[in-house]
């Protein structure tokens, strides 16, 4: 018998398991690749609200190709 495929957003992590992937070790590139990542953001949208109403876009856009995405499959 096969598990049904659980979309990403809709899964649940144990708690062992979110400690498991905090727990991991990052690689210096990683890190470092992470810590440009956020710099670059919050030089775009350098104030909370520039930030939400980017989340707010990115959200928006992202739940158009999801019924895109939907309507193609079935």
């Amino acid at each position: 018998m096969t598990r049904p495929c659980v979309p990403l957003d809709d899964r649940v992590l144990s708690s062992e398991d979110a400690r498991a992937y905090l727990a991991a070790p990052m690689a210096d590139a990683e890190r470092e690749s992470i810590r440009e990542l956020a710099g670059w953001f919050c030089r775009r949208y350098p104030t909370p609200l520039e930030r939400l109403a980017y989340v707010r876009r990115a959200y928006a856009r992202w739940q158009r190709t999801q019924g895109a995405a939907a309507r193609r499959v079935t």
